[in-house]
């Protein structure tokens, strides 16, 4: 299992090379001198030419990029943010807790509400349940988080005054930008359990399984659940690294100061440095997402544990 770990990690590098190749080339060729940036407006062309010799912008593109490289792989270092002078890997800490807790409050949201959702729809085929819970699912995954934010500010802070409508200093100010972030994964997370779920259940091994007299409770969730494990954990595991890096809307409509906000307030102020950092360091924390649900699935399922062991023992 360590060596599979290690060669999930492995597989990571080429996919960093080509996020920070791709991002670097596109900020690269994006109108505008970051130099007259810092310098500021007024400066005389001097000062910004000796900025850009000291940023090192005046070195070809590719030595450029391999010192980004280099200096993120050896100190974590991304550049000095154009905006406040600081670097640029303190300012994505200090906003990634609250996009965490933004994130981890719309899976929870979405487990909590589209895994019963599937399972009921699933148990329930074609029944006035199933009809009710899968409009609901497409409505989920239709409509728009800035409208659905919107909504929700205005029926539980306008009108009911229940919940915050801004902020993020207790669990109350999570529960709005939680809903609103989690509401289409919830969709996602009922439509894959149902789909998965019905798969399992025309198998002839359930049919044995009820001839020999066990409780529909323990069929659907020792049985039927357990099998179509799989593929939901999937869909949650995806569904999480994109709520990381999909928050913009719902950060910037509760203004809670996460990722999403930092980066869209770099690009007002074309910060190139951090948004680099953002959109790396979101493509990072999604791989590795994606490298705990493969370590996940060998225990869900044994045998993928026991097909990668006999792959070691035919080397």
């Amino acid at each position: 299992m360590i060596v599979y770990v290690v060669k999930r990690i492995l597989a990571l590098i080429p996919i960093f090379i080509a996020v920070t190749f791709v991002i670097f080339s596109l900020l690269s060729l994006t109108p505008g001198d970051p130099a007259a940036i810092m310098a500021g407006t007024g400066a005389p062309k001097e000062a910004v030419e000796q900025l850009r010799e000291e940023m090192g912008l005046n070195d070809p593109f590719i030595v450029r990029y391999l010192n980004y490289v280099k200096n993120f792989v050896t100190k974590f270092d991304m550049g000095t943010s154009y905006e406040t002078h600081t670097p640029v890997t303190e300012r994505i800490l200090s906003a990634l807790p609250a996009t965490v807790r933004l994130a981890v409050a719309a899976i929870i949201f979405a487990v909590v509400v589209g895994l019963p959702i599937g399972i009921v729809s699933a148990t329930r085929q074609y029944s006035f349940f199933d009809n009710f819970f899968m409009v609901f699912a497409l409505i989920g995954i239709s409509l728009p988080v800035f409208w659905s934010g919107m909504m929700l500010i205005i029926l539980f802070s306008v009108k009911l005054k229940w919940l915050p409508s801004s902020g993020f200093q207790t669990i109350r100010h999570l529960i709005l930008p939680g809903i609103t972030l989690g509401m289409q994964s919830a969709a996602m997370i009922a439509r894959m359990t149902r789909s998965s779920m019905l798969d399992v259940i025309r198998q002839d091994y359930i049919r044995t399984v009820r001839a020999k007299g066990l409780s529909e409770f323990m069929i659907t969730f020792s049985h039927v659940l357990r099998n179509a494990l799989i593929p939901i954990v999937t869909v949650i595991g995806l569904q999480f690294g994109q709520l990381i890096g999909g928050a913009v809307l719902t950060e910037t409509i509760f203004s809670i100061p996460g990722i999403g906000r930092l980066m869209v307030q770099a690009l007002k102020n074309r910060d190139y440095p951090v948004i680099l950092g953002c959109v790396l360091f979101i493509s990072v924390m999604f791989c590795l997402v994606n490298l705990v649900i493969d370590v996940i699935y060998a225990f869900l399922d044994p045998k993928i544990k026991a097909q990668y062991s006999r792959g070691r023992k035919s080397k």
